[in-house]
């Protein structure tokens, strides 16, 4: 849907409402619903530059999906410039790497915030994991099993294509590739989208272009892109959609209120609302894999490596 006018904005926005009802009344109907629970859907957010707005997508993505009823863990996978808890206003005391050392049980270090949505830190010594005893990761994965009933696992990565971004990206479910119509920003997000093709085949990439004046701009980038992907690397690359180009998303970071927090009516804040519920709108045989499954295979990658 593009949102070409103010009505068609103020439309979606009151649909909200009702979208959430219905999501809920279904998840409250056991005759609607599949028996067995699905395991967690993993979805990592990377680019192939930062500036680009990754973190801000990632952090108003994952209150949206809150806000449609869903249980969303987010957690922050930038190593080197770890900021999604700026953006939440949050000052975590401890982070998954403390996990990983047995230092702390993994329900110590969840913060449950006020957005609807947990969060988990990020550390610099997740790049450590190849030297962690086997009895360590062990502990880490049973300790995964008192985390249950999330719907998605959001994790927000590095920018650039580095092992430990990768390490992030190879296991998820899905992966989401920010960029914006800058040249600089297209040249990265399609370097991006080889190295996942080269790294491991047959995985979901979807794709948002960012900070876009008109939806129109928006299309050309997502077809180039999409054009080229497909042509060079054989890669089927999914236009999830755009986000305009507003002064309200770097006030709501300047103020540490999420974007769909503080100016909900926002086109940007509508747009994100849309990518969600792009996101909910899939095949019922389109599952996760599972927060422990994830996690296996990252620790085998970072074995291998």
């Amino acid at each position: 849907m593009l949102y070409t006018d103010q009505a068609a904005k103020l439309r979606t926005l009151q649909g909200f409402n009702m979208e959430v009802h219905n999501i809920k009344n279904l998840e409250n109907n056991p005759s609607s619903m599949v028996n067995t629970k699905p395991l967690t859907k993993v979805i990592a957010i990377t680019s192939g530059k930062g500036g680009v707005g990754k973190t801000t997508f990632a952090v108003n993505f994952s209150i949206i999906l809150s806000k449609f009823g869903k249980k969303v863990l987010l957690m922050d996978g930038d190593l080197g410039l770890a900021n999604v808890n700026v953006l939440l206003g949050l000052v975590p005391e401890h982070n998954i790497y403390e996990v990983f050392k047995g230092k702390k049980s993994i329900k110590d270090v969840v913060i449950h915030t006020h957005y609807g949505l947990d969060f988990i830190a990020g550390a610099n010594g997740i790049a450590q994991l190849a030297n962690l005893a086997e009895e360590q990761r062990e502990a880490f994965l049973k300790d995964l099993e008192t985390l249950e009933g999330y719907d998605f696992l959001i994790i927000d990565t590095g920018a650039g294509v580095g092992q430990n971004v990768l390490g992030f990206l190879k296991p998820a479910d899905e992966i989401i590739v920010v960029t914006t119509p800058e040249p600089t920003a297209i040249t990265d997000a399609y370097g991006m989208i080889k190295s996942i093709v080269v790294n491991k085949t047959e995985k979901k990439i979807k794709l948002v272009v960012n900070e876009v004046e008109t939806a129109i701009e928006a299309k050309k980038v997502a077809d180039r892109l999409i054009e080229i992907s497909a042509q060079f690397l054989k890669a089927e690359v999914e236009n999830l959609g755009f986000i305009y180009k507003e002064d309200v998303v770097p006030k709501s970071v300047r103020n540490q209120r999420p974007l769909v927090v503080a100016y909900p009516n926002s086109k940007s804040a509508s747009c994100i609302f849309h990518i969600a519920r792009r996101i909910l709108n899939v095949k019922e045989e389109d599952v996760g894999t599972g927060i422990g499954g994830f996690f296996s295979k990252f620790f085998e990658i970072f074995q291998n490596s």
